[in-house]
């Protein structure tokens, strides 16, 4: 049995996860070959390596051409200035020129670009689920069905990429369980395609509420846990119990973007 703990004490999201998967020595190539089935020439990704907190760290990035970028890790338009002589509310943020070309998808669209792909049958039942979740999530917080929900934040190419890549790194790992003791979220509030929301955003709230996620609301100021991180836990989660004792096995670090106080890593170990 090979046995996943997922240390989620900053937070948790999609390009985190696939990061650390990768780290924890996920095939890349198998990764690219998966990723470009994905017939849209708005993306192309970069792997690297980047320190945080000083700390070597794997880095999954998926840059968007200009016409389709969201600004997800625009700390100053997600969370307002923050130069202290400047108002630090998203409120009263600069705004950009922010491109209205994204397309909106809904799940089955989505679901038909997955099984459009060159992946295993575990991978893509998997990425299936993690959307499903997620679009469950937002059907609650719009008051729709869930074949109704058109939305962007699910809908973008990254949030595809994101999961897509997330899907096969951990399928190639032949990780049968998971352990999420808990998942660091931080407070405040965060611009969005919709407006201002409060940190927890509701698809956070709504997923931790369906699937029963271990939620630890810290001190931090800023959105530490992703929709996707979190639909991501919640798909492959299957206890929250940490043993008394662990035997580490190999460890992979994934670096967050954002830049908060408390820097983004997750760290995924097998015990």
């Amino acid at each position: 049995m090979n046995t996943l703990y997922l240390e989620c004490n900053s937070g948790i999201s999609g390009d985190m996860t696939v990061a650390a998967l990768l780290d924890l020595g996920a095939d890349r190539q198998k990764l690219e070959k998966a990723l470009s089935g994905i017939k849209d020439e708005s993306f192309r990704i970069e792997i690297s390596r980047v320190k945080k907190s000083g700390i070597d760290c794997c880095d999954f990035n998926v840059i968007l051409d200009e016409a389709h970028e969201n600004h997800d890790h625009d700390m100053e338009y997600l969370y307002g200035p923050s130069d202290p002589g400047k108002t630090g509310s998203p409120e009263d943020g600069h705004h950009h020129n922010h491109h209205q070309h994204h397309t909106h998808r809904n799940l089955k669209d989505i679901i038909n670009i997955i099984e459009s792909l060159d992946i295993s049958d575990k991978a893509r039942g998997l990425a299936i689920r993690i959307f499903t979740i997620l679009a469950e999530a937002e059907a609650r917080a719009h008051n729709m069905a869930i074949n109704e929900v058109h939305f962007h934040e699910v809908g973008a190419i990254d949030s595809i990429v994101d999961i897509v890549a997330a899907a096969v790194c951990f399928d190639d790992l032949s990780i049968d369980e998971v352990i999420i003791p808990r998942i660091c979220e931080g407070t405040g509030s965060v611009r969005c395609q919709h407006g201002l929301l409060p940190v927890p955003v509701p698809a956070v709230l709504n997923i931790a509420e369906m699937c029963n996620l271990p939620l630890s609301i810290t001190e931090h100021k800023g959105e530490y846990v992703t929709p996707t991180g979190a639909a991501f836990a919640a798909a492959v989660m299957t206890s929250t119990k940490l043993p008394e004792v662990i035997i580490p096995k190999k460890t992979g670090l994934g670096a967050g973007k954002r830049e908060h106080e408390k820097p983004g890593i997750l760290r995924a170990i097998l015990l």
